[in-house]
């Protein structure tokens, strides 16, 4: 993936800002772009398995210029944001256009509100870290910057992990347990950690309560500022925004699940532990997400040096289609249940090939 590819990932915003300025149906650009014309496009695509050389992702790591871009995206979700609130406030939208490019801009907190800050909150850098927090506020889910880190990172594909799907588990029952066990989750992350320094879960020091506080007095600031309807706009966008995550995170471990070894602890997190989309589109828009396998593995490595894997289990389409058929559980479960079927046998095979490779 050459860096100019990774534009089209900014071409998002572009899509929703037209629609904010032109109304009609050009509201619904970016919904139709994202869940119409790229899962058709995926269908017809085969997943990119292509590496880079090692020589090639240690430049692509070190390499400002990936960097960078990502973090033009705060500035660019805020810009997107303020039109869209500026023109709500305006009161010139009719239900049918609010509901279209309220779609538009909640995807925007979703796949840049969240789905960029996963990418900046996982760097050392404290301008990166700034900026993830920075764009998980316009999805009103800071305290995911806790739980994601060092709550669903330690505990993925086991049974508690609140952000890893079971098998069988309709999407609806699973957004209900991972958005109230992901906040609880940060919440006793944070109260763990002041206990080991004797302090109090209810002070300034729990990063969750401050996440809390900031998010309540932007809202407030938002409602004495431009009104009550703006607010509820943001809030449905917000809404849109987490509800976008917890469906990626649905699909990027459903039915996985890592074994207890001896000793009571659960086995290293491997490729095996994540769902891999290797379809071209969906890694671009999305900075790689959907190399889900090897960023789990290695969660250090930025987003243009993730790799593919033979032994991860791949989808069958991009994220957007996936998305678009978890909203059916009754299609969903058993597709999957069969599809798992096959990437089982598939890796098998792939891994006793291997053995016999390795043994000649």
């Amino acid at each position: 993936m050459s860096i100019w590819l990774y534009l089209f990932g900014h071409s998002l915003s572009l899509f929703a800002l037209y629609g904010f300025m032109q109304g009609g149906e050009a509201s619904y650009l970016l919904p139709l772009v994202t869940f119409g014309l790229i899962p058709i496009f995926e269908l017809f695509c085969s997943p990119s398995k292509y590496n880079f050389s090692q020589e090639d992702l240690t430049l692509r790591g070190s390499s400002p210029a990936f960097h960078l871009l990502t973090l033009t995206i705060v500035p660019l979700q805020y810009l997107t944001l303020a039109v869209y609130l500026w023109r709500v406030s305006l009161g010139e939208w009719s239900v049918f256009e609010w509901v279209g490019c309220t779609l538009s801009m909640g995807l925007l907190c979703g796949a840049y509100g969240i789905n960029v800050a996963h990418e900046l909150g996982h760097r050392s850098d404290k301008i990166s870290r700034l900026g993830a927090k920075t764009l998980l506020l316009t999805s009103l889910y800071m305290h995911f910057f806790i739980e994601h880190n060092r709550g669903h990172h330690a505990k993925v594909a086991t049974e508690e992990d609140p952000a890893s799907a079971r098998l069988g588990e309709t999407l609806y029952a699973f957004w209900w347990r991972s958005v109230a066990g992901g906040f609880r989750s940060a919440w006793r992350i944070e109260a763990r950690r002041l206990e080991r320094k004797s302090l109090s879960p209810w002070s300034w020091n729990n990063e969750a309560l401050r996440y809390i506080t900031i998010q309540l007095s932007a809202l407030t600031l938002l409602w004495a500022i431009c009104g009550h309807l703006v607010v509820l706009s943001f809030i449905c966008c917000a809404f849109i925004g987490f509800s976008l995550l917890e469906a990626v995170n649905y699909i990027e471990h459903y039915g996985l699940k890592r074994e207890r070894q001896e000793s009571g602890r659960y086995e290293p997190v491997t490729p095996a532990h994540s769902w891999n989309a290797d379809f071209p589109v969906s890694r671009v828009i999305l900075f790689e997400l959907s190399r889900h396998a090897d960023h789990h593995a290695h969660p250090r490595r930025a987003y243009p040096q993730l790799r593919y894997f033979p032994e991860s289990y791949q989808l069958p389409t991009g994220y957007p289609g996936m998305i678009l058929l978890s909203l059916f559980p009754p299609l969903y479960i058993p597709l999957m249940e069969r599809h798992i079927n096959r990437e089982v046998r598939r890796v098998s095979i792939h891994l006793e090939d291997s053995k016999d490779i390795s043994h000649a």
